[in-house]
């Protein structure tokens, strides 16, 4: 059975510190991040989407953790074919993603920045999330094809968002395209009633790592506001429903991620909260019926040894 990780998509979201969940003394950069891991095993970088990462940071984020955390980098919005701000982009150059020398420049920047990650062991992957424009085609293909190549050695997850990666007829040849370049398929949870929703499919398409991400289900999912977008509070029973899935990847991957993408407020930790407990409760269950069977073994030897003695 592999290891399972809970998190979130961010430790830094503006909602989440406004919302009281990080205590008084552990508010600053440092106090945050630590006060997170104590409670949970990975997040994910959001803000590397928005703006290439720095050394330092990484730098920082590996010494504030403890061994074992890790974190998921998700990439750069030019990488992933998303608009880029050019106030974003280093040196002034572009935001031109045709550009091949653009295109190297950035690589090279993001590779730097999470260079002290992967040294401490502490990179969980690199989520790349591509637009819902972004369909099944040779040049989708081509695309992943060279994203494979730029980031050989390095863990990766792809999160398509156009349900037609994942829908019957084209599901087996998205599984084995990811499978071919090493790629981890993030599975997600969305509201299903919307034309772009994506498919609740669990795919498993390499064997160090699983993804889950849960985005809420606001069926304003790509029309609202940020808040509009991410606003559900996940119940029990909602989070229930994914134990059985997120165990069988688990039992096929050395390493599950379920990450909680509903960032309004303090719903993204306290679903989190809520999947940890529910998933340490089924392994203690487990345990229990195991060390239960154990212990009748155990008696019914004893009288098998006692009818032998008396025969």
């Amino acid at each position: 059975m592999g290891q399972i990780l809970v998190g979130t998509c961010s430790w830094t979201d503006r909602a989440l510190v406004g919302s009281g969940w990080y205590p008084p003394g552990r508010r600053d950069a440092e106090g945050r991040l630590r006060h997170y891991t104590e409670r949970f095993g990975v997040v994910e970088v959001d803000a590397s989407y928005y703006a290439l990462p720095g050394e330092r940071n990484s730098g920082l984020w590996a010494e504030r953790t403890p061994d074992g955390f890790v974190f998921d980098v998700k990439a750069f919005s030019l990488l992933t074919g998303h608009p880029t701000r050019a106030a974003v982009m280093p040196d002034g150059l572009p935001a031109d993603p045709r550009d091949p020398a653009v295109q190297d420049e950035v690589w090279a920047r993001f590779a730097a920045g999470i260079e002290p990650l992967r040294e401490a062991g502490k990179l969980g992957s690199v989520l790349f999330q591509f637009p819902p424009r972004f369909r099944p085609g040779q040049r989708a293909e081509a695309f992943l094809r060279e994203c494979a190549e730029r980031t050989e050695g390095w863990p990766v997850a792809v999160e398509f968002r156009h349900p037609s990666w994942w829908e019957p007829g084209q599901d087996e040849a998205t599984g084995a395209l990811l499978t071919r370049h090493g790629m981890a398929a993030v599975a997600v949870d969305m509201t299903q009633t919307l034309p772009s929703s994506v498919p609740p499919v669990t795919p498993v398409t390499s064997p160090r790592l699983s993804v889950v991400r849960f985005h809420g289900r606001s069926t304003a999912w790509g029309t609202g506001s940020k808040e509009d977008r991410f606003r559900h509070a996940y119940d029990e029973d909602e989070l229930a429903e994914w134990l059985p899935r997120v165990r069988r990847l688990a039992e096929r991957t050395e390493q599950v991620h379920v990450l909680f993408n509903n960032c309004c407020g303090d719903a993204a930790v306290r679903a989190a909260e809520t999947m940890a407990r529910l998933i340490d409760d089924g392994v203690s269950a487990e345990g229990a019926v195991a060390e239960g069977a154990v212990a009748e073994g155990a008696v019914a030897e004893g009288a098998v040894a006692a009818r032998l003695s008396r025969a």
